[in-house]
C-alpha cells in the first residue's frame, strides 16, 4: 500500500522522485526512457536539500529548443514581460495529441501494466482538457502533457509504480495554493481548469491553502486520480519505507512529496460492524453487459471495484444480441460509493451504459472478532438473528495460518472454528461451503 502525503501538492517530477526514493529501480527507469521515440531530453537523479530535508530529485534536462521559463517565478505567475508559453513544469511549446502520445507509450520498453497505467493517466488528462476547453476528445492537443518533460514524468511514474508493485494507493487530500499562473491561454486562476476537472470527475479532495502558487499540476492530479484506491489511512499500519521527492519551485511550503509503503495491521480488538438484530437497509446494484471485454480487463476491473469499497462484485455468463456470448457485471455498493463505482466501470471496461437500482436487503447482526488459537491469531465473523447464530471464518486469516504452518486450508479452518465455538460457549453453527453444521 502506497501513501502519498500531498501537503505541498503533487507534480509529476515530485512523484517520480518520491518513488525512486522508495526503492524503484533507476536502471529499469533509465532503460524505459531510453527506448522512447522522443528527442531533446536527458534525466538526472540526485540528492538535494529541501527545507532541511534530504530528498531525491528527478530532473528532466531539456535542450535549448525545448527549455522554457519555469525558473522565472515572476513570469510563471504573470508578473513579468515576454511572450506567453504553454503552462507546465517547464513551459515549452511542443503540441501532441492523445493518439500520438499513445503511440509513444506503446513503443516504449515497459511492461504491459506500466503501459496501461501511463495510458490511463493521459486519458484522464485528455478528458479534463476536453471539458475545460469545450472541444471533442479527439481534438485535444496537450500543452503541459504534450511537452517532452511531462511525457517523461508520466511514463517514469508509471514505470516506478509498476516496479514497486503498487496495487493500493491512499491519497487523503491534495493541498493546493492560490493566485494565478501564466499558460498558453493567458493568465489563469489557481487551481487551473484541468486540475479542477480531474478533481471533480475522480473525487479528489482539494485542501486550499494560503500558499501563493500552483501546488497541484495537471500531471500530478492525473497521476493521483489514476492510482488512488483509498481516501482514508488504515487505523494501524507499519511504515515499511519512506521516500521524499523534491519539487523545483520555491514556494512558502516545504516543496516535497512524501511517500510511504505501508503494511496495514490487523485490528487487535473486536470490530463491531452491526449490533442490531436482523434488519433491513438499502444498497445499490449496478449491472452492465459486455460482449467485447477481455478476461484480463474484467479481472482487473473487479480488483479495482473491491479496492474502492464495493460490497460484492461478480460476473454472470449471458448471451446478448446476435447470439454473442458475453458477461454481465454485477456490483453491490452503498449510495455514497456510486460515483466511484461507475467511474471505475466506465474506465476499466468496454461498457457504454450501467443500470442502477436501489435494492432493499435483510441483514444479520455481525461482528468480527480476533481470536487467539493454537495456530495463531485469526479473525472470525459472528452473525446472529432470529434464526440463530453462526460462525464464519475469515478467509485471509485462515490462508495466512495455512501458509505459515504448511497445513491444508480445510484443517486450519476446522481448528479455528472449533476454537471459536469453544470460546463462544457453543450454540453456534459454522457456515462454510458444503457445510451447515451446528456445534
Amino acid at each position: 500500500m502506497l501513501y502519498l502525503e500531498c501537503s505541498s501538492g503533487i507534480s509529476g517530477d515530485m512523484t517520480v522522485a518520491a518513488l525512486l526514493d522508495l526503492g524503484a529501480d533507476a536502471q529499469v527507469l533509465e532503460r524505459a526512457l531510453a527506448s522512447l521515440p522522443v528527442d531533446g531530453f536527458q534525466i538526472r537523479i540526485s540528492r538535494v536539500e529541501k527545507n532541511g530535508l534530504d530528498a531525491c530529485d528527478f530532473h528532466v534536462l531539456l535542450d535549448d529548443e525545448h527549455e522554457g521559463h519555469d525558473h522565472d517565478m515572476e513570469y510563471l505567475h504573470g508578473n513579468g514581460p515576454g511572450h506567453i508559453e504553454h503552462h507546465g513544469p517547464h513551459g515549452h511549446h511542443v503540441h501532441r495529441g492523445l493518439s500520438e502520445i499513445i503511440k509513444i507509450i506503446r513503443q516504449a520498453d515497459m511492461t504491459e501494466r506500466a503501459k496501461g497505467l501511463a495510458e490511463r493517466i493521459f486519458r484522464i488528462l485528455a478528458r479534463a482538457e476536453a471539458k475545460a476547453h469545450g472541444v471533442p476528445l479527439e481534438q485535444v492537443h496537450f500543452h503541459e502533457v504534450g511537452a517532452v518533460d511531462s511525457i517523461v514524468d508520466i511514463l517514469a511514474a508509471a514505470v516506478c509504480l509498476d516496479d514497486l508493485d503498487i496495487t493500493e494507493a491512499v491519497i487523503p487530500r491534495l493541498c493546493e495554493g492560490t493566485g494565478t499562473i501564466r499558460c498558453q491561454h493567458g493568465i489563469l486562476p489557481i487551481p487551473v481548469p484541468a486540475v479542477l476537472r480531474i478533481a471533480e470527475e475522480h473525487g479528489l479532495p482539494l485542501t486550499f491553502t494560503q500558499v501563493e502558487g500552483e501546488l497541484v499540476t495537471p500531471t500530478g492530479a492525473a497521476i493521483a486520480a489514476a492510482i488512488r484506491t483509498e481516501g482514508n489511512l488504515p487505523e494501524r499500519s507499519k511504515v515499511k519505507k519512506t521516500g521524499i521527492g523534491a519539487g523545483k519551485r520555491a514556494y512558502a511550503c516545504p516543496g516535497v512529496l512524501r511517500a510511504m509503503i505501508l503494511e496495514p495491521e490487523e485490528t487487535q480488538k473486536t470490530e463491531k460492524i452491526e449490533t442490531a438484530q436482523t434488519g433491513t437497509d438499502t444498497v445499490y446494484k449496478l449491472e452492465a453487459d459486455m460482449d467485447d471485454c477481455t478476461g484480463e480487463r474484467l479481472g482487473y476491473a473487479m480488483e479495482r471495484l473491491f479496492s474502492a469499497g464495493a460490497k460484492d462484485v461478480h460476473y454472470t455468463p449471458v448471451f446478448m444480441k446476435k447470439n454473442r456470448p458475453a458477461y454481465q457485471l454485477n456490483v453491490i455498493c452503498d449510495g455514497e460509493a456510486l460515483p466511484r463505482m461507475e467511474e471505475i466501470i466506465f474506465r476499466e471496461t468496454t461498457t457504454i451504459g450501467i443500470r442502477r437500482m436501489p435494492v432493499s436487503r435483510s441483514v444479520l447482526s455481525r461482528e468480527v472478532r480476533e481470536l487467539e488459537t493454537p495456530l495463531g491469531r485469526a479473525a472470525v465473523k459472528i452473525c446472529s438473528g432470529s434464526a440463530g447464530r453462526w460462525i464464519y471464518p475469515e478467509y485471509e486469516s485462515i490462508a495466512r495460518l495455512a501458509r505459515q504452518h504448511g497445513l491444508p486450508y480445510g484443517q486450519v479452518e476446522r481448528q479455528v472454528v472449533q476454537e471459536a465455538v469453544r470460546q463462544e460457549g457453543g450454540g453456534h453453527e459454522e457456515k462454510t461451503p458444503g457445510r451447515d453444521r451446528r456445534f
